[in-house]
This record gives structure tokens, C-alpha cells and sequence, in this order.
């Protein structure tokens, strides 16, 4: 029977992908998100069931794709979390909790996410949130050691990406590229924790001296002599870290600049190295083998820390090892692993800040019109959520397609008059964002003359008639072609992929479905409702010969805290599980919704001695720090500040400026804010949960829900 059962489960060998084991993030050392494994297959998909489940005990996002070796499966959870559980059974082996020092929340612009572990050597590395990279037993979970990754800057970083092993050291980077921070990724010897090398993705002030690395020198000359070096200018690589050991390299992706606008970073303009870049490292030293840019002069929050996929192609009747990557800025990149040579570079979604890329140059074609926004707003294509994201996509070898959730929207991009001064810890990006699908209904919020330069530019016409969409795609890497999609319901609906030898694409939907896709047409095949809003990417391993599909599901990150309305944890909760699924197994558990929304409670008396100036700069002090966090939506996965208690608004001024709920993951903000600000906030609120109890009582009594949408228009990502 044994016998017959791995026969069953036998694997078509194309050399890539994974079989029996998924022994990194991205199941093998290209990342292609592809399994070897068939037993599941097209013919027999409708058989699938719930094998089992785990539930993590939080409420936040949940990113991360999990590793499974010898039966064993290690991933990560909210913050840095670690599990070790039975693949077979779910039963727990271990799980690992780091103590945090939660005032990080205050640089953290995306939910306290993390994107996976590494395992090698008997170990189990992660990072947490806090900077703090671990190397655990992976036996016990025991710490074997820990490094604190943060450079005495002070600087806001935190760690949501994956850690990545190359050879003997682990490399890790950072986020934070929009508060204060100045990118780099460290890597550690494996065995002990030491610090073999730092290398920085920006140049640091020459007036203080020559570079704090060689390769950074021509970096330098890229940049204006005068720039915002106080702001620390970007390029964090909080994703995107793989590892060749084909050519023993690491591509690194480098993020976005600070502020967001490269005439405000660098007044007199260029490239700005390495923003916006592929690195290639060597992983002894730290040197630079190769770069290749992908967005110069880096202003539309274009990160280049897309997952990437490292794969052979066929390039003019030569197999060529290449790295297939599809970032922010609407192209997908295919790039010769040996030199950094541009192979093709192709749209993928409607792009207007570059018609094209010269192939023999590398560089973008720009069109001012559309994507020069220091001369007046502009609808830029795609939007700062990206063509694509940090959702992983698969490469199959069987098809030689690329597959990848795409979304098509732009945003409309303001420019403040006059740069903002340099805030500590605080956002430094400096631009405004209304995304197309909130832009029409936006319009009558604008100071006149804003609306009437927006009313006027070509690209209204497309944003009036589709705002936005998105969907499964399967892509030709070396045209750009779309040979099929599927879509999703909302812009937010975007989730990573898994494709299989068994001939479909598997990919979860925040509407809490499990969604099986034929891999040569996109038919749906099965959809199985979990009752769990999903955005990580499933994975396959087979355990005594039997295959197993696993996801992770949990709603968060993005930079948008708020539930959307069409996701399943608006209706049920946003519980963190991880589910299993084999042929022939049983009915996945929905839980149970939420109650209906209540009024919001009845607020205390104003603050006496508020005016109307004190209440307008309360809503402007808290949109510049507190928005990003607190959507002030119905539902969220941070606290409604309309919904306050009173026993919160009682100790509402120590809860920022004494740090009485650091503890809880609320920072303090005496640094950055004072007294007459927290009270001008405090004031804002007890208007708006005023308001808001006004208007939801009126609703109540004629029947009508409570929960209507209402616009998110100030966004940052």
C-alpha cells in the first residue's frame, strides 16, 4: 500500500520546483512557488478537504509561505512568531515568542507582518519586528543566538521579511523606509551570530567623511552633495533577498526613496544608487558583483523588493540562467543572473510614468506628462500599491509561464508647496495619494483649484471609466503577453500563488476562499470557503505519501489597518489559522460572525477652551502621525478612535506622552509631539466620535446599516 501511495504521489522532474519537502520560503533555491507533486490534480481537485487546522491566538496579518522538512513544519507568525508543528497532524512541536520592545510600532507603516523563516543547519532563523534577528534550535525552539540588527542610528527600522541563508552567513534587511531610515541588510555567520557584513543601499553625507563601504562611492555621485541626508533617504530591502548558488551571489531588492519626490531627496536630481535597484552581493564580502536600476531617480514609491524568481529561459536559442521580476513600477524584468544584463523588460498593466524600456540602455522612457508631479498633481499608473506586490508569484517550467496576482491602478499624486522639516521617527515621505478607485468620489473634497488642475488631465477619462482591477494573471516572462486571467473582487484582493505539477494555480482571496485555477485556461476549478481572509501564498509538501496544500490566513498590511467591507474578516473576524488541505479530507470549520455594529458610545464634553482652530489642527497633527495606524473605520484591525471609552479618554494624554500602553504595541509620541498637540488630537476625536454617534443613532432608527464605506483618501504605503 506504501508503495502504491507514493506512486501516486510521484513527482514529474523538470530539476525545479519542490517535491516531498518545501525546503525554503519558495519551496526551492529559484523561489518558483512551483511543487513537483501531482497527486492533487485537475481531475480531482473537487475530492479536496480539510485536513487540518492551527490556530495562532492573533488578530493581525499573516504573510508568511511555511517551510516544511522531514514532516516538520516551521513558519512565522505576527511579529516574528515561530511554529513548529507536525505537518502531518498540526500537532505543535514548539512555538517561539520574542520579547519586543513595542515602541517599533511607531516606524511600522504596514502591520506587524512577517514574511517566513529560514532553516538550515539545524536552525531556525527569524526576524523579529523589533530588529532583533534570532537563531533558534530547531528541535526546541530554543535561542541558540540572537543579533540585534539595528546600526545605533536610531533610525525607525523593523523587520518583516524573510531571513536568507547563503553559505554560511544569514542576511537580513529592514523596513522603514518611510519614517527616517537609511536602507542596508546585514549578514551574520550561521554558527554564531557574528557580524560578518553591512552593506548600505544609500550613500551617507559626504561631508562626513568617505563612504562606510567601497561600492558606495559611485553610489555617491549619483546623488546631489546637498541631500536630505537628514531624512536617511530609503532604499530598505524589506523583502526580495535571494540567494544564487549558481553563481554564489545574493540579489537584493532595494526599496523606495525618502522623501518620495528625488528632486526634494537630491535637489539637482539623478539616479540616486542604489534606490529602486537589483544588487547582487557577494555573500563573503558584502561587494557589489553586479546592480541593475530599475526605476531611476525613484519618485512614485516604485519599490524594487517584489519577490523574485531565479529560473533558466530560453533567450535567442541559448539557455540563459535569468531572474524574472515583476516590481512596483508595471514592468516585469527578465535579467541574465551572470552580469545584470536587461534581457526584456515589458508593461503588464496600463503604465504612463514610462511608455517603454530602452534595452539597450536599461533605462525608462518617462513621460513627464503623466509622472512629473513637482509641476502640478498627476494621476500616475501604476499607483503606490504597485502593479504587484509582496504577494509571491510561481514560475512553472512545465508551462513557462509567470503567474501572479496584478493590479491595475494608478493614484493621484499632491506635492506640498514647500518640503516638510525632518520629523524624528516620523513619516518623511511628503507627498499626498488618492487612489483611483476613491478619486471620483474624492474629487469635491479638494480645494477648488486642486480639483479643477485634477478635472483637467488626460487620465481622468480612464480613472471615471475603471478605477481599478485586478486579478490571477499567467504572463510570457520574455513578451509581457497575458495568455489568461482570472479576476478578483477588489483592489485589495491580491494574494500570492502556488502552481503544481498536477496542472493548476492555487491562490486565496481576502473573501476567505481557497480558489483552484486551471493552469491552462484559468477556469476556476473549485473555490473551498474557509471563513478566512487569505493574502499569503499556499504551499504543497507530501508526508507518507499523501500531498498536502497549506496556506496561512489573516487579513493586514499594506498600510490600510481598515477591514475592507468585501473581506471575510469583516464578517467573521480576523482569527490567524493556518490550514492544511488533502484529497478526501474534511469540511473546513467557518466561524461564526461578528454582531452587528453599535452606535458609537456617547463621548465625554469637549475640552474646554477648543475653538474650531484647535479642533482643524487636531485633524491635521493626527493624519500627519496617527492615520496610517487608526483608519477610524468601522472595523479595523487597530482601535476606531470614534469608538473611544471613557475610561481611554480619561488617560488619553498619558497614553501618548507617558507610553502607558507601550506594552499593548501603542508607542508614545513625546518626542515628536506636544502637549497642545495630543490635546488639539484629543479635541478632533470627541468632535468626531460626536458625529459619529449622531449619525449612526439617525441611521439606527430608520433601519439602515451602520457600516456604510467611506473614504480613505490620505493613504501612505
Amino acid at each position: 500500500m506504501l508503495l502504491l501511495a507514493l506512486a501516486a504521489c510521484s513527482s514529474r522532474d523538470t530539476g525545479q520546483g519542490a517535491g516531498a519537502d518545501w525546503p525554503s520560503n519558495g519551496g526551492d533555491a529559484g523561489k518558483t512557488h512551483y511543487s513537483r507533486l501531482d497527486q492533487i490534480n485537475e481531475d480531482n481537485v473537487d475530492r479536496l478537504g480539510l485536513a487540518w487546522e492551527y490556530r495562532l491566538g492573533t488578530g493581525r496579518g499573516l504573510e508568511a509561505t511555511p517551510i516544511v522538512i522531514d514532516g516538520v513544519m516551521y513558519t512565522s507568525g505576527v511579529a516574528g512568531r515561530v511554529y513548529a508543528l507536525d505537518a502531518a497532524s498540526g500537532a505543535e512541536r514548539w512555538a517561539f515568542t520574542p520579547e519586543l520592545d513595542m515602541q517599533v510600532n511607531r516606524t511600522v507603516c504596514c502591520d506587524m507582518v512577517n514574511r517566513g523563516v529560514a532553516v538550515h543547519d539545524g536552525k531556525v532563523f527569524v526576524g523579529a519586528l523589533d530588529g532583533i534577528l534570532y537563531a533558534l534550535d530547531a528541535e526546541t525552539g530554543a535561542v541558540v543566538w540572537r543579533a540585534d540588527t539595528r546600526d545605533g542610528s536610531g533610525r525607525g527600522i523593523n523587520i518583516t521579511g524573510a531571513p536568507e541563508v547563503a553559505g554560511d552567513v544569514v542576511v537580513i534587511g529592514n523596513a522603514g523606509a518611510e519614517y527616517d531610515v537609511r536602507g542596508y541588510v546585514t549578514a551574520y555567520d550561521v554558527a554564531t551570530g557574528a557580524q560578518r557584513w553591512r552593506f548600505y543601499t544609500v550613500p551617507r553625507d559626504p561631508a562626513l567623511g568617505p563612504q562606510d563601504h567601497p561600492d558606495l562611492e559611485r553610489a555617491a555621485e549619483t546623488w546631489d552633495p546637498e541631500s536630505r541626508w537628514d531624512v536617511g533617504g530609503g532604499g530598505t530591502v524589506w523583502d526580495a533577498i535571494h540567494y544564487d548558488p549558481a553563481f554564489d551571489a545574493v540579489y537584493i531588492g532595494v526599496g523606495n526613496g525618502n522623501p518620495s519626490h528625488h528632486r526634494r531627496r537630491s535637489p539637482s536630481g539623478g539616479d540616486n544608487l542604489y534606490l529602486s535597484s537589483i544588487v547582487a552581493l557577494d555573500p563573503a564580502t558584502g561587494r557589489v558583483k553586479w546592480h541593475y536600476q530599475e526605476t531611476p531617480g525613484e519618485s512614485w514609491d516604485y519599490t524594487a523588493t517584489q519577490p523574485m524568481v531565479l529560473t533558466e529561459l530560453e533567450v535567442a536559442g541559448e539557455t540563459t540562467p535569468v531572474i524574472l521580476h515583476a516590481p512596483k513600477n508595471g514592468f516585469l524584468y527578465v535579467i541574465d543572473r551572470r552580469d545584470g544584463r536587461l534581457i526584456a523588460a515589458n508593461p503588464i498593466v496600463h503604465t504612463n510614468w514610462a511608455d517603454r524600456i530602452d534595452l539597450e540602455t536599461g533605462r525608462p522612457h518617462l513621460t513627464p506628462a503623466n509622472s512629473d508631479y513637482s509641476q502640478g498633481p498627476r494621476v500616475s499608473y501604476p499607483g503606490t500599491p504597485g502593479a504587484r506586490n509582496w504577494h509571491p508569484p510561481s514560475f512553472n517550467p512545465e508551462t513557462g509561464l509567470y503567474y501572479a496576482s496584478v493590479l491595475e491602478m494608478g493614484n493621484l499624486i499632491l506635492l506640498p508647496p514647500e518640503p516638510d522639516p525632518f520629523r524624528r521617527n516620523g513619516l518623511n515621505n511628503g507627498v499626498a495619494l488618492i487612489f483611483t478607485s476613491d478619486l471620483v468620489a474624492a474629487l469635491a473634497t479638494l480645494p477648488p483649484p486642486v480639483r479643477q488642475a485634477v478635472e483637467a488631465l488626460p487620465e481622468m477619462a480612464r480613472v471615471r471609466e475603471a478605477p481599478s482591477s485586478q486579478g490571477l494573471r499567467a504572463i510570457d516572462p520574455l513578451t509581457g503577453e497575458t495568455r489568461w486571467s482570472a479576476p478578483s473582487t477588489s483592489w485589495q484582493d491580491r494574494g500570492g500563488v502556488l502552481t503544481t505539477a498536477g496542472g493548476i494555480a492555487v491562490m486565496g482571496s481576502i473573501d476567505g476562499s481557497l480558489r483552484f485555477y486551471d493552469l491552462a485556461n484559468g477556469h476556476l476549478l473549485r473555490s473551498i470557503a474557509t471563513g478566512s481572509s487569505i493574502m499569503a501564498a499556499p504551499m504543497s509538501y507530501e508526508v507518507d505519501g499523501v500531498q498536502y496544500i497549506a496556506v496561512m490566513a489573516g487579513w493586514g498590511g499594506g498600510g490600510y489597518p481598515y477591514v475592507p467591507r468585501d473581506s471575510a474578516a469583516y464578517r467573521y473576524g480576523n482569527a490567524g489559522r493556518i490550514l492544511v488541505f488533502r484529497l478526501d479530507g474534511g469540511p473546513v470549520a467557518i466561524p461564526e460572525e461578528l454582531p452587528p455594529l453599535q452606535p458609537a458610545p456617547e463621548p465625554p464634553a469637549q475640552l474646554t477652551g477648543v475653538t474650531p482652530e484647535t479642533i482643524a489642527r487636531g485633524r491635521e497633527v493626527f493624519f500627519q502621525n496617527c492615520a496610517i495606524c487608526h483608519s477610524n473605520q468601522h472595523r479595523s484591525i487597530t482601535p476606531d478612535l470614534r469608538r473611544m471609552q471613557p475610561n481611554v479618554h480619561a488617560v488619553f494624554d498619558r497614553i501618548l506622552l507617558e507610553g502607558m500602553l507601550v506594552p499593548n504595541g501603542m508607542p508614545r509620541w513625546d518626542d515628536l509631539l506636544s502637549a497642545e498637540d495630543v490635546r488639539a488630537i484629543h479635541a478632533w476625536l470627541i468632535a468626531e466620535q460626536r458625529a459619529t454617534r449622531t449619525r449612526e443613532l439617525e441611521l439606527q432608527r430608520r433601519g439602515e446599516p451602520l457600516d456604510a464605506p467611506s473614504l480613505a483618501i490620505l493613504s501612505n504605503y
